[in-house]
């Protein structure tokens, strides 16, 4: 079995002798290879041209080639910039965008949703590049930001401390937030199936501020527009759903139409493996700062995990959260080593 079929085969909670694995941002600054990619090339730069992004995403699977997917090197920020608010890194470290979006008049000098696919053509290229390289042999992942994930942004204007202007708006103004999420979200749609179409075995939806909702608002302000963006896709195409700091939601997240829940590092996998549907594949849920301390360490606390998930169906070993700059390279050795080397 190769490392696609393993994958698909998670996804479709059938029994593994392991599971498959990959990292989030599993291409980034641990690489020295990428840094030194990066002291040539801006970010964005990278971004945009797919020759670039292709060696990017390749980056880790030439370093470790047990890993089972690719997952495109992109931002979740070129949604914005295609509707017309670019993105730029603040000098002190953080996101900043060109402007905020404060009212139904912002959002009307956004553009359409469907300039998105025309927009964001050279994302579409780098896939199909990827889909030949990897030749069927490795999983190819697309991914995007959550329509609540990429409004914070818009509505801040960047990052955030208190993340109080989107809540503001959605609590003041709730026909310019949802005009907002519409925009957003038709955007997404189109931008997801603009993947497919390119290759993307999987895509995974980041909701990675999901948890700053109040318990009773997620569903309102969040899950229901990951609903719809579920139910535009083809039928059982398999889409990822990472949404941090949401754990009291699973259940709900576990029908909102995804094939797979990725969970942060604060919930203990095995016990949401057994209040979930057995339809429903996990990903998970190594603590991220695990890979700044030594390989024993990590290769103990990943077999630990192993064996909490034994017997189980459709899990994907990956971390809670996306691998930091700091990862020490032997770390991420000793987690290849480990899960590659796991038998169930």
């Amino acid at each position: 079995m190769n490392s696609r079929a393993r994958f698909l085969s998670a996804l479709g909670c059938q029994p593994l002798d392991r599971p498959p694995l990959w990292v989030m941002r599993q291409a980034g600054r641990y690489l020295p290879e990428y840094r030194a990619l990066k002291a040539r090339h801006s970010f964005v730069e990278m971004v945009r041209t797919p020759e670039l992004a292709v060696e990017v995403t390749m980056q880790p699977l030439q370093r470790f080639p047990r890993l089972d997917a690719a997952i495109l090197f992109s931002d979740i920020l070129v949604i914005p910039e295609a509707l017309g608010v670019p993105y730029t890194f603040r000098e002190g470290g953080g996101i900043a965008l060109e402007r905020r979006i404060e009212s139904v008049t912002d959002i009307a000098t956004l553009a359409p949703a469907d300039a998105v696919p025309e927009r964001l053509d050279y994302v579409a290229e780098a896939l199909r590049h990827l889909r030949r390289e990897l030749a069927g042999e490795k999983m190819l992942l697309g991914f995007g930001g959550s329509p609540w994930t990429l409004a914070t942004y818009l509505v801040e204007g960047g990052s955030s401390e208190d993340f109080s202007r989107v809540k503001l708006l959605f609590y003041t103004d709730r026909a310019a937030f949802n005009a907002l999420l519409e925009k957003l979200t038709d955007a997404l749609i189109l931008y997801f199936q603009m993947q497919i179409a390119a290759g993307a075995d999987a895509i995974q939806i980041f909701d990675s501020w999901g948890g700053l909702l109040a318990g009773q608002d997620y569903e309102t302000a969040s899950l229901r527009w990951i609903r719809r963006i579920a139910a535009a896709l083809p039928p059982e195409f398999p889409v990822i759903l990472y949404a941090k700091g949401t754990a009291p939601h699973l259940i709900d997240q576990a029908s909102s139409g995804v094939r797979a829940l990725s969970v942060d590092w604060t919930c203990d996998l095995a016990t949401v493996r057994r209040n979930l549907p057995a339809n429903i594949a996990l990903q998970g849920n190594l603590d991220p700062v695990l890979m700044q301390t030594h390989p024993e360490l990590v290769a103990h606390e990943a077999t630990r995990l192993l064996k909490a998930m034994r017997g189980t169906s459709g899990h994907i070993f990956n971390l809670g959260h996306g691998i930091t700059p700091q990862a020490r390279l032997e770390c991420m050795q000793a987690l290849v080593d480990t899960v590659t080397g796991w038998r169930n």
